[in-house]
């Protein structure tokens, strides 16, 4: 895939077009990691957040006892 570097505003960039951000699964404002290898080649990185074992079980919680009532209709 060939892209061009584009002035934006005082700066230049890459616009990634929606096919793009579906494949390596971005959306906008989700943070990446690029690395500079030698010889010039970039490597783009998408940092995913990584959700521990008690965080998880918090949100599952909060969730199931907001929707408890759709929770007792659907079962």
């Amino acid at each position: 895939m060939t892209k061009t570097i584009s002035k934006i505003g005082n700066s230049q960039g890459l616009i990634f077009d929606t096919a793009l951000m579906e494949l390596a699964r971005l959306k906008v404002g989700d943070q990446v990691s690029v690395t500079v290898h030698d010889g010039g080649s970039l490597v783009i990185t998408p940092i995913r957040p990584v959700i521990n074992t008690e965080q998880a079980a918090a949100t599952a919680k909060r969730l199931i006892g907001k929707n408890a009532d759709l929770f007792k209709r659907l079962s």
